[in-house]
């Protein structure tokens, strides 16, 4: 089972099961590659939000807030890809790699 990057109803974690190649798959592929792209450009905000001594205290708690949920999102990745190293044990073979998608690849 594959931990997806989004919840359902309640907040309530979603999952896929399969191979990992199907359109779920993929789609989730697509939507943690966007996920850290947005965490990475956050962090370049954060760092000129939090040099300019201009900054008010309203910006920075809203920086705040976007940082956190983004660590959300960026820890549900990780869980997500940790597990699923986790299914690669010694008796399971890696995917070769014609077989991989890409982060943001969909054919």
């Amino acid at each position: 089972m594959r931990l997806l990057p989004w919840t359902g109803t309640g907040g309530k974690p979603c999952y896929v099961v399969g191979e990992g190649t199907g359109y779920v798959s993929r789609m989730a592929d697509e939507v943690e590659s966007i996920q850290l792209d947005m965490a990475d450009e956050l962090l370049g905000h954060a760092a000129d939000l939090l040099a300019d001594e201009a900054s008010t205290g309203q910006q920075v708690r809203f920086l705040a807030g976007r940082l956190t949920e983004s660590l959300h999102q960026v820890v549900r990745v990780a869980e997500s890809r940790g597990s699923r190293l986790d299914g690669l044990g010694p008796d399971r073979p890696e995917p070769r790699t014609e077989e991989r998608v890409p982060d943001g690849d969909l054919p």
